[in-house]
């Protein structure tokens, strides 16, 4: 039997964690590889970045669309367990599980509108994939990369402490270009007093102007109250400029309120921190490079 596809094992992974216990990713890619009586070899046939074997790749996949969906969850890291709602999904004895079948629950449709995914098509339609330029292909499957591995930071944040938070938003910013430094926005910070600010960072390297901090790494979204309490401490200290940067979202009441207010504050969500984690290297490392090559016309120019 050939290795399944990410879709072909979706709906044997959820029966595997319909128990309702823990389970780790290795505990359902060896169940699955039962399952379908994979061989040794089938088993360690390795995608060809040699990082992880095909069948473990596509658990991983497979996963990740049933979290998105709703129907998995992470108590802790490396462990999935079945949700209310997968229970549900398992009630109807769906024949299949597919991304087609996801995009029925709305956190699913808004994982792959932020992963620029394909929007959903008739079945009479062809393929997206069959659309595809190779490089287009490419392109498609490193923004689903990004989005998966932004999503896996974001839960990784989640679970440090407060004052890991506080320290690796100073981070942030620093590698972003700003001319402070972790040190010195510690010191500011005791300076200050706290008073509602977590970090004092210089705007440039000859400290001309500075940039107040507050980092609040919360699960519920951040309202307008939170954001008067930070403007309220910048103007304590006379300062014009603030971030507020957390790892949940902001209402429509905090962001209208910055807008209406003199003091520069900008809001940074969990979404864009675990972007810009991504673009300027913190908490992240290379995983694999491919090196695309077009044809040098220039080498074969006779005159």
């Amino acid at each position: 039997m050939a290795i399944p596809d990410y879709e072909t094992v979706m709906l044997p992974l959820m029966h595997f964690v319909a128990d309702g216990k823990d389970h780790s990713i290795n505990e359902a890619t060896n169940h699955l590889s039962d399952l379908f009586k994979l061989t040794p070899e089938e088993r360690e046939q390795r995608i060809p970045s040699r990082q992880s074997s095909y069948i473990k790749n596509r658990t991983g996949w497979a996963k990740t669309y049933l979290k998105k969906a709703g129907l998995l969850s992470s108590p802790k890291r490396g462990v999935i367990q079945i949700t209310d709602r997968g229970r549900e999904v398992l009630l109807q004895k769906p024949k299949r599980l597919n991304r087609a079948f996801l995009e029925q629950f709305p956190e699913f449709v808004e994982f792959q509108e932020r992963s620029n995914a394909e929007a959903k098509t008739e079945s009479t339609e062809v393929p997206a994939v069959e659309r595809q330029t190779p490089e287009e292909a490419i392109e498609l499957s490193y923004t689903q990369l990004r989005s998966q591995l932004a999503d896996e930071l974001l839960e990784q944040i989640k679970g440090c402490s407060s004052d890991f938070f506080e320290r690796l938003v100073v981070d942030v910013i620093v590698a972003m270009g700003y001319g402070g430094s972790h040190r010195d926005a510690a010191k500011a910070t005791q300076r200050s007093n706290d008073g509602g600010i977590d970090g004092i960072i210089k705007q440039d390297r000859l400290g001309l102007d500075t940039i107040y901090i507050q980092a609040k790494k919360w699960e519920a979204a951040i309202h307008r109250p939170e954001i008067q309490k930070f403007a309220g401490a910048l103007q304590g200290v006379k300062a014009r400029k603030g971030i507020f940067i957390t790892t949940s979202t902001f209402s429509d009441g905090a962001c209208e309120y910055v807008a209406s207010i003199d003091t520069k504050i900008v809001l940074i969500d969990g979404s864009e921190l675990a972007q810009l984690m991504i673009d300027h290297g913190i908490g992240v490392t290379p995983h694999q490079i491919y090196e695309i090559k077009r044809l040098d016309t220039d080498y074969f120019g006779e005159q």
